[in-house]
């Protein structure tokens, strides 16, 4: 038994149809680049974790396993040969100590306050921030300032696994190795304050921090900047008691910080005026071991602990700084680099979805206003194309092994009340289609065979063939009711007109999958025509319903292979040659969609990449003159833009809803993710309205967005990958069922 013969198309000089199919490296780029998306967002939304208040998660907890000593003693905490030592700031010494940043409009400001005033300080750097801003951080060491880690990202690690707080402590390390090529030993807890706030939940955390070598830091007095209370307040809650030193805490980012630049240097002009230097944790700890106070309590102090041991320094106020290893210092790096990308990703990204996010409901805009008027203006009693047309029209159906179907649509052709000619052009079927075809028995049925050479070919070949001047195009698997020939043939009446798409419905809408394609049919395409067709931009007639003047199809050459959407290449060719087509909602054509995903994700990726084949193949129209411009210049970037520059970044819609939700503010977002929904249920409840469907379909809705959208979004973006790397793409036989048999009058 011979092999069978697959159709095909003739490669054109862009890209085109052959019988190759699409290399798999193309189809790994198209998720790798969704996977790229997705883990750049999951990135962004990580390292812009909010920053809160200094308030703890939970308060009145006991604290009966900390040790009295560290209760009452100074802000300094450490675990020297694992024994619990606290030190506090030398009298008549402040360390001012700034929480939560860095930050690019408050920390460089804070710093030069510093810098003006000759004093240095102890900034306690979140992660994410360092991440994000790195030049802020290498130039607070630059200028002798000292670093610890405030976690990555600002969660309070009392109730944190151990597992959890020692990738906070090292993500943050790597992102200062990365930013200023160093580490540290210096350590506060996000929501801290002074040690007698230590209890049984956080004692924990800092006896494990503090058997990795790190010394906590806490505080003495609190500004509570964060509160914005006033210059004055701040001043004299930060300022310590007679003559005591302190550990100071303001912050430098998290919020509005004017108060704070407001009020620090006239709080280090007030504290200098009062006998005070200033320092930072280390220099703190130098000047307590240069004076020999030992031991532990609130007086005393701790030697450097085993982390501090053999450190490399360059200054005494700079002694918890560590030069960070290669290893740490390109793994920091990298760490940097890929936040740079997510940080130009993402906000382009949220530019670009607002773009289309008002190209989408202007779009529906566009598409209710104008589906309105045509709809009024179609349906009035007055309304008339002009003299009704009669005449005999040839009705082409090309076939390739569609033996489950041939008959059903030929029967319904039979019962057509407009007088025709059925002329059904085998393609080289290998399972008897035209031998049914024949045993029918149907009159005015002809059946001519070629040699297996594609649609294209086939409907050229029909056309050819053809008795009269009108001839309706419809595909092997299709279905008419009686009235569709007439319905579609009265435009014709206009002379101007050359061509007429018909109203495509879905036969077998009784799964899932049909009844997704079904919304889609109603809502996308039929809707769509309508706008085009008031706009004289329509760019495709349906392969399963179209008529056609045969004069039109002869002066732009025939069906043209270049393409795989020979519908669309040639409705943009009858434009540009001057005839207008449009749109009759009458007419009605019942096909069979696919019956699976595997199917359907072929059949949409053959139709959005012939689409692209065909836009850009007529690409010259965008500068021509006449009706080829016009086409060029208000159908083409419609095209362009409503169906391929919008589906394909509309995914971001629903990317940014699931980012909002995780990241940002879960009820507001999927508040306004029902709005879109919203929007769209009403656009598709009118389109069902107009074309008198039952309304029960749109409880598919919802799902249809969740799941049948993406995956539409999927093929199309597979599309656009395998003509931007110039692929080939080969036709796709579905399989069919016969399921969709003749309809009744105005069955819906």
């Amino acid at each position: 038994m011979a092999a069978p013969r697959r159709r095909h198309a003739t490669p054109g000089r862009i890209g085109l149809a052959g019988r190759q199919a699409v290399p798999r490296p193309r189809v790994i780029m198209a998720l790798l680049l969704l996977l790229g998306l997705v883990c750049t967002m999951l990135l962004d939304g990580y390292l812009r974790a909010e920053v809160g208040n200094d308030q703890r998660v939970r308060t009145d907890a006991a604290a009966d396993t900390v040790p009295d000593d560290v209760l009452e003693g100074g802000p300094i905490l450490s675990f020297p040969g694992g024994t619990a030592r606290t030190q506090s700031v030398p009298d008549k010494t402040i360390v001012l100590t700034f929480d939560d940043g860095p930050d690019p409009e408050w920390s460089g400001k804070v710093m030069d306050i510093l810098d003006e005033n000759d004093v240095p300080g102890t900034f306690f750097l979140v992660g994410s921030m360092i991440s994000r801003y790195p030049d802020v951080v290498r130039r607070m060491v630059d200028e002798g300032n000292e670093v610890g880690v405030h976690t990555f990202t600002h969660v309070d690690l009392s109730y944190q696994s151990e597992a959890r707080v020692k990738r906070e402590i090292a993500q943050t390390q790597l992102a200062l190795a990365g930013a200023a090529g160093i580490t540290t030993t210096l350590f506060r807890a996000p929501y801290s304050s002074k040690t007698d706030a230590i209890d049984d939940y956080s004692w924990p955390v800092y006896e494990r921090l503090g058997a990795m070598g790190y010394t906590s830091v806490f505080i003495d007095t609190d500004s509570e900047d964060w509160q914005q209370p006033g210059v004055s307040k701040i001043i004299k809650w930060a300022t310590p008691e007679d003559g005591e030193g302190a550990s100071v805490l303001f912050h430098d980012a998290g919020g509005d910080r004017s108060e704070t630049l407001a009020a620090l240097p006239k709080y280090i002009e007030k504290m200098k005026a009062a006998g005070y230097t200033f320092t930072t944790v280390s220099g703190a700890q130098q000047q307590d071991a240069a004076a020999g106070e030992n031991g532990a309590g609130t007086a005393g102090s701790a030697r450097p602990g085993p982390a501090q041991a053999g450190a490399t320094q360059g200054d005494a106020e700079q002694a918890a700084h560590r030069k960070a290893d290669t290893a740490s210092l390109w793994e920091g790096r990298a760490l940097l680099a890929a936040v740079a990308v997510a940080e130009w990703t993402v906000p382009g990204l949220a530019a670009v979805l607002a773009v289309v996010g008002v190209a989408v409901l202007g779009r529906f805009g566009m598409m209710l206003l104008l589906a309105r008027r045509h709809h009024r203006q179609r349906n009035r009693r007055r309304f008339s194309w002009g003299p009704e047309v009669t005449g005999p029209v040839s009705v082409i159906v090309p076939a390739y092994n569609e033996k489950e179907c041939i008959a059903s649509t030929l029967n319904s052709l039979a019962a057509s009340t407009h007088p025709i000619e059925i002329v059904v052009v085998d393609d080289g079927s290998t399972d008897g289609t035209a031998e049914i075809a024949e045993s029918l028995g149907l009159p005015d049925v002809r059946v001519v065979r070629q040699e297996n050479a594609g649609k294209s070919a086939a409907l050229n070949n029909g056309v050819r063939q053809a008795r009269h001047d009108i001839v309706v195009m419809m595909d092997g698997d299709t279905v008419f009711e009686p009235d569709t020939v007439h319905q579609l043939v009265q435009p014709f009446a206009d002379p101007g007109i050359g061509a007429v798409a018909g109203n495509a419905k879905v036969g077998n809408r009784s799964t899932v999958i049909g009844a997704w394609q079904h919304i889609e049919y109603v809502m996308g395409f039929n809707l769509d025509r309508r706008m085009y067709d008031l706009l004289r931009c329509m760019p495709t007639i349906p392969g399963a319903i179209g008529a056609f003047r045969r004069q039109a199809v002869l002066e732009v050459g025939g069906m043209s292979e270049d393409t795989l959407a020979e519908d669309t290449d040639i409705t943009i060719a009858l434009h540009r040659a001057g005839w207008r087509v449009v749109y009759a909602e009458h007419a009605r054509a019942w096909t069979e969609a696919p019956a699976s995903l595997g199917q359907l994700w072929r059949q949409r990726y053959r139709w959005s990449y012939g689409t692209m084949q065909a836009l850009w193949k007529h690409r010259r129209s965008v500068t021509d003159r006449g009706p080829s411009g016009r086409f060029g210049r208000v159908g083409m970037p419609l095209v362009v833009l409503f169906q391929i520059v919008t589906p394909v970044f509309a995914p971001l819609i629903d990317v940014f809803t699931v980012y909002a939700m995780v990241f940002v503010d879960f009820r507001a977002s999927l508040l306004a993710w029902l709005a879109v929904l919203a929007v769209q249920l009403f656009c598709a409840a009118y389109a069902f309205r107009l074309d008198r469907e039952k309304y029960r379909y749109l409880l598919m809705l919802p799902l249809q967005q969740l799941a049948y959208r993406q995956l539409m979004y999927l093929v199309l973006i597979h599309s656009c990958v395998t003509a931007a790397t110039g692929g080939r793409l080969r036709w796709q036989k579905l399989k069919r069922t016969g399921e969709v048999g003749t309809p009744r009058v105005g069955a819906s």
